[in-house]
């Protein structure tokens, strides 16, 4: 079950390389009004980190100055009652349905499953539970009562991509969803400001406690949260840090080059084997795996699919849409 990568992060997302292949994509929906969505303002930003917490390694810098077209993009990730709809009104299948097994976290599953699962050697708090799909998300037997509002998981990055082209959307650019994600802040760790629980209170949805043996839930969940759970930021973005990684329509890469002049609507190398996701997920923890951070990076295989990963959209702003766009509210903490 496992594939490795030398050229991603290994730690926080369970490898792919399952070889389902692209899946056709249904027919888009009738262009309509972005509902649902932000209109984020064109402009520049620095993107990137040089921060003592990160991970050079992961390409997080060097800090680079981006030009980005205003744009339209999803204030939540796509839920399950939304992914469902798009299932149902097409039929559609993802790929742990039709390779016929996914990742789920081992503290989610009955002990006799855990013993049998596969694992894959350098993650094996995953494990590969056969009949694990997105409405199925801990495998048979499990349902999504109580979360027909929680972020869709256990969707590839085809699923994602099939997704958005019937919404008559797109993945967002990886320099879109982190500008995006910043909220209007500059070189700030997290959404919000510096401080990762400002003024005592909890900004996010990430693992508390000992990972992966203890978690203390005490932000309110174990695993996924509502789209519209926490603050949002000053865009009004929801969940940017933490919850499930989202899909970037960019191929992964670490060579982003030093330039005197701005990078203008960026889009990532031309060919890659990985893409993008970010914002790290309720698994995320300081101790492994400190990717909740906005400018942080990981990656995985298209084909592949966990409980812990899932998506937003984006879509480009017409002309007469950029004199309606929303500049952030102040969120710094």
């Amino acid at each position: 079950m496992e594939h490795n990568s030398a050229s991603r992060p290994a730690c926080c997302a369970p490898p792919g390389g399952r070889q389902g292949g692209a899946l056709p994509v249904p027919a888009t929906r009738p262009a309509a009004a972005p509902a649902g969505m932000v209109l984020i303002p064109g402009g520049e930003f620095l993107m990137g980190a040089e921060d003592r917490e990160g991970f050079p390694s992961d390409g997080e810098g060097p800090v680079r100055t981006v030009r980005l077209s205003a744009f339209h993009i999803d204030a939540h990730a796509v839920s399950n009652d939304r992914f469902a709809e798009f299932v149902d009104g097409t039929g559609y299948v993802t790929e742990a349905e039709r390779i016929g097994w996914s990742y789920v976290f081992a503290g989610f599953l009955p002990g006799i499953l855990r013993r049998e699962a596969a694992r894959p050697p350098r993650t094996p708090w995953w494990c590969g539970v056969t009949g694990a799909r997105w409405d199925r998300p801990e495998g048979p037997g499990s349902t999504l009562d109580g979360r027909g509002d929680h972020p869709v998981v256990h969707v590839s990055w085809n699923d994602a991509a099939a997704y958005a082209a019937w919404a008559g959307k797109r993945l967002p650019t990886e320099a879109e969803w982190e500008y995006a994600a910043r909220g209007g802040l500059e070189q700030k760790r997290y959404p919000w400001g510096d401080v990762l629980n400002p003024e005592g209170r909890y900004a996010c949805n990430i693992w508390r406690g000992t990972f992966p043996s203890k978690n203390t839930a005490d932000d309110g969940y174990r695993g996924t949260a509502p789209v519209d759970a926490f603050e949002p930021n000053g865009y009004g973005l929801y969940n940017t840090s933490g919850n499930v990684w989202e899909w970037c329509a960019d191929w992964w890469g670490t060579d982003h080059g030093r330039s005197d002049r701005p990078l203008v609507d960026p889009r990532g190398p031309k060919h890659g084997t990985d893409k993008v996701i970010r914002g790290g997920s309720y698994l995320c923890h300081v101790s492994y795996c400190n990717r909740y951070r906005v400018a942080a990076r990981s990656a995985n295989t298209p084909d592949a699919a966990s409980g812990h990963a899932g998506f937003r959209c984006a879509r480009a702003a017409d002309p007469d849409d950029t004199a309606r766009t929303r500049r952030p509210r102040s969120t710094a903490a």
